[in-house]
């Protein structure tokens, strides 16, 4: 391409900022626009925080405050959604309708309903919509990948993914998180810990069951949070496979943002838990010992890593996310330029957001299993 593809940053004070600065490094695409609602004048000028150094930095003059004006003159091919989980859906519509390509935040959407309308509308538009599942490009989880393609896993039938990040002063700073992610009991948080696992899995989620731990903790001005301090989700996949989700933002503990484990017939893996303990993992077919013994997941990266991972550039190796935010960013743009479907595409997108949707039913009816829809059936 001899003309950079243009970029159009909605939520550039928060979370789209920073994929912003990713777009702005890749050599197909620039930041042409900056939208953030702080940035009004109204708000006695709450948005130079942001807007004259990123401004700066992006090289761009083009600022708004409203998002579909931003659409609607800017001239960006690509929209970034990087808002609060209930603008997902309305701004990805915005955007699909006027041929803007969408690169959204994660959940996809909040409610089924708007899940639907945003399906209908990916599948209207003649632009690129993907959903930025970035703990899907994480080294490990990618290494897993590979090596589970190339059947060293066996038969898979059991995984875990637990999303653990207590958020409560966040929420304070970040009010709809307090709304939309600690002021809903279940799971509203799903894609970071299950999209991994069902890309090891190359499955579905067909049914949850969504159990809690009760309420602990209470807010600053004395209310208990909506949400159980810990939520168990297990999934039932198409396949046969079951897969166990936690979710915990509200217990006093230290983080614990991407711990996974998978068993399959010839092999297993358990992520790292802390204090100084590492991914590991045993495979039949490379280690003889009996009794098993764990190995470290590190010892597979020279053979089985794939190319970009072992030699990744500075602005990989410098992205958030432990370098996913990269290469999230590289296989959308790739999708575009080559007319490809993006790997975190309409359906596997709901495949990722539907399964916490509908664990929010199943708590609210004691963990009674409910049936996950297929987006594509709709």
């Amino acid at each position: 391409m001899n003309d950079p593809l243009l970029v159009g940053v909605i939520g550039a004070a928060g979370r789209g900022g920073s994929l912003g600065k990713i777009f702005h490094s890749h050599p197909t695409t620039r930041v042409h626009a900056l939208c953030d609602i702080n940035f009004d004048s109204s708000r006695e000028g709450w948005g130079s925080d942001w807007a004259v150094p990123q401004a700066e930095e992006f090289g761009v003059d083009l600022i708004y405050s409203d998002a579909e004006e931003m659409l609607d003159k800017a001239g960006v091919d690509i929209a970034i959604i990087g808002t609060p989980m209930p603008l997902h859906v309305p701004q990805s519509l915005m955007a699909l309708e006027r041929g803007i390509h969408v690169f959204s935040e994660v959940p996809a959407g909040v409610n089924i309903a708007e899940c639907k309308e945003l399906v209908a509308a990916v599948k209207a538009s003649s632009a690129t919509y993907m959903m930025a599942e970035n703990y899907c490009y994480i080294k490990p989880n990618v290494l897993i990948k590979e090596l589970v393609e190339q059947g060293y896993f066996g038969e898979l039938y059991f995984g875990e993914g637990e999303y653990v990040h207590e958020l409560k002063e966040y929420n304070e700073r970040t009010p709809w998180r307090r709304k939309w992610q600690t002021g809903i009991n279940g799971n509203t948080y799903p894609t970071h810990m299950l999209g991994p696992v069902l890309e090891w899995f190359a499955d579905r989620v067909t049914a949850v069951s969504c159990v809690g731990t009760g309420h602990h903790y209470q807010d600053p001005r004395g209310d208990y949070y909506e949400n159980e301090d810990s939520t168990m989700t297990m999934c039932r996949l198409a396949k046969g496979g079951l897969v166990k989700l936690r979710l915990d933002m509200l217990s006093d503990r230290p983080h614990n943002l991407n711990y996974y484990s998978l068993q399959g017939t010839k092999g297993c893996y358990e992520a790292e838990r802390g204090l100084g303990d590492q991914p590991k993992i045993w495979l039949a077919d490379f280690h003889e010992e009996n009794p098993p013994q764990w190995h470290p997941l590190a010892d597979f990266e020279q053979d089985f890593l794939p190319e970009k991972w072992l030699n990744p550039p500075p602005e990989a190796l410098e992205a958030g996310h432990w370098g996913g935010d990269y290469w999230e960013v590289d296989d959308f743009v790739q999708a575009i330029v080559n007319g490809t479907p993006p790997p975190v595409d309409i359906h596997r997108a709901m495949d990722m957001t539907l399964p916490g949707l509908v664990s929010q039913q199943s708590i609210q009816q004691d963990g009674a299993w409910l049936d996950v829809p297929n987006s594509r059936e709709w």
